[in-house]
């Protein structure tokens, strides 16, 4: 007798992330240009990994405790949450006692415990980063899908949502990503109070998706939502963005200010569940990460400011290109890139929807991955891109300017043009085939 394996039906709910799917795609289509005598490689603008090389003294303490192989705290190890207590005083004035953190493997797995634990429905601004709907697609759980409009700069219009939450009813939780993955847009301190006072009056939460905080390039210009609703917000960063870790799959999350123990204890009831503990050498390397420290200071400042040149430089060039609209980014690694003048051409093309534009930028001989479509829960009609610029020797390019700065936008030019030079190609390539539609 044959035995069949029943898979979970919730499995069918959800993709693999469009960023891992495109790697696989191109892996697709290397075989088939070599088939066809075509030498090349992918413009890769799909991936949003950071480009920079792990800060040494965070490999050296992983280093160090290498040896730690007991279990520890599920919640996180005590003295860990209390340097991640003085980092968010430090760097986003929020006072907050170590009990209202807990740390997980990665800010996925704290999203994912948030939307199993939380009894709300997720109202998911669009476009939006390509991971949320997975998980709660795989929890089964319902969500909203908000568009956000590009005369907005695809940021959360207030007024519009305190009328969307007037008709609603039940128990909401919005989904804030500040800096914008994959806008690159940053809200201002005014802009995150007007939509403070709308979910306060409506009794909504806000998962305040931080991850990026650190990588705004005028830091200044970066107000934590921690700091204006602490009873109604949970936040979560890690070290994958601004610390250039994502291996190390090390997140936090801030709980609401309020009391908090039946919250706490939910998650780290199902943490101990789920995996126990963060690795303990992560969660003691990870310390270093959070204490004061010079060199992580020098490092925040040096990684900002190459995106920033880059990120600036990129999405200039993509807006001299006609028929095509960037949004300029203010912090992270990406920005949106808008087709929709050229709608009727691509549909000439057979390009009929977002997610065959993406298809068509990869195919031969235009060899430009990006993400499109369903991934980032744009309408199929909807012809924008997300643009990630990060396909450059980051730790060259991080070694360049600790020795010699640009000091003005001519350097930045040369600084850019040396270090971004195949992603400035990749962005010709786009305009070939726009010229060629």
């Amino acid at each position: 007798m044959n035995l069949k394996i029943v898979l979970n039906e919730n499995i069918g709910h959800f993709d693999m992330p469009e960023n891992l799917k495109v790697g696989m795609m191109v892996s697709k289509h290397h075989k088939i240009c070599k088939s066809l005598g075509c030498d090349f490689d992918y413009y890769g603008f799909a991936l949003g990994q950071s480009p920079f090389p792990v800060p040494e003294t965070i490999q050296n303490e992983l280093a160090k405790n290498v040896d730690a192989g007991y279990y520890s705290d599920s919640a996180g190890i005590l003295k860990l949450r209390e340097s991640i207590s003085g980092f968010n005083k430090r760097y986003f004035n929020l006072d907050i006692d170590h009990d209202r953190i807990v740390v997980g493997p990665g800010t996925k797995t704290l999203l994912f415990m948030i939307f199993s634990i939380i009894d709300a429905e997720i109202i998911i601004p669009t476009p939006s980063w390509i991971g949320y709907s997975p998980l709660i697609d795989f929890l089964d759980k319902k969500y909203i899908n908000y568009s956000l409009l590009p005369e907005n700069d695809y940021k959360i219009n207030p007024d519009h949502l305190s009328d969307f939450l007037s008709k609603k009813e039940g128990k909401y939780m919005l989904l804030l990503n500040n800096p914008n993955n994959p806008s690159g847009v940053v809200y201002s301190k005014e802009e995150l109070e007007k939509i403070v006072e709308v979910c306060r009056n409506t009794n909504t939460l806000i998962l305040s998706d931080e991850i990026y905080a650190l990588t705004t390039y005028d830091f200044n210009d970066f107000t934590s939502i921690g700091t204006l609703y602490p009873e109604g917000s949970f936040i979560t960063n890690g070290l994958s963005k601004d610390r250039s870790s994502g291996g190390y799959r090390f997140g936090t999350c801030i709980l609401p200010r309020q009391e908090t123990s039946d919250i706490r204890d939910a998650f780290v009831k199902l943490a101990a569940c789920l995996y126990s503990n963060v690795s303990t050498p992560i969660q003691l390397a990870a310390i270093s990460a959070y204490k004061e420290n010079s060199e992580i200071d020098e490092y925040f400042k040096i990684t900002r400011n190459i995106s920033r040149m880059i990120g600036l430089k990129i999405s200039e060039k993509c807006n001299e290109i006609e028929g095509l609209k960037a949004t300029i980014p203010e912090g992270g690694f990406y920005f949106l890139l808008d087709f929709n003048q050229l709608s009727d051409k691509l549909k000439n093309k057979g390009i009929e929807n977002s997610n065959q534009l993406s298809e068509a930028l990869m195919h031969h001989p235009n060899h430009i991955a990006t993400i499109t479509g369903d991934s980032i829960l744009v309408q199929s009609d909807n012809y924008i891109a997300r643009i990630a610029f990060v396909d450059y020797d980051g730790e060259k390019a991080f070694k360049d300017y600790k020795k010699s700065p640009p000091k003005n936008q001519s350097e930045e030019d040369d600084f850019v043009k040396k270090h971004a030079a195949r992603m400035l190609e990749g962005i010709d390539a786009i305009e070939t085939f726009v010229k060629n539609l």
